[in-house]
């Protein structure tokens, strides 16, 4: 992933009713959640979140296909796993990044 890539998606989600709403997709996955679910969950307006979603969806973090007149938003998976490595490459210099005693526990 370049950087432009990473800046940009995290642009995105560095404003909070955007987070709120990529939070709210990711949890349906696959699935998605059309702009009236979205409002119902997170009572938004129509208008705010539209500009949200357009701005999700150039930051390549949401996917968007129409079913018949309905517009549905998903996670572009595949980027959020871009964005996990890309913050984790190099991580710890290699080595795990857990303390032995957290790990320990965490195999019990």
């Amino acid at each position: 992933m370049k950087n432009i890539d990473a800046i940009s998606a995290f642009l995105a989600l560095g404003q909070e009713s955007r987070l709120n709403i990529f939070r709210l997709i990711v949890q349906k996955g696959d699935v998605g959640l059309t702009p009236t679910q979205i409002i119902e969950k997170l009572g938004i307006p129509n208008a705010t979140l539209s500009f949200h979603l357009k701005e999700l969806v150039l930051a390549n973090l949401l996917l968007v296909e129409r079913q018949s007149r309905n517009l549905i938003y998903r996670p572009n998976a595949s980027l959020v796993q871009d964005l996990s490595a890309f913050l984790l490459d190099n991580c710890c210099g290699g080595q795990s990044c857990i303390p032995s005693k957290v790990a320990k526990k965490a195999k019990s």
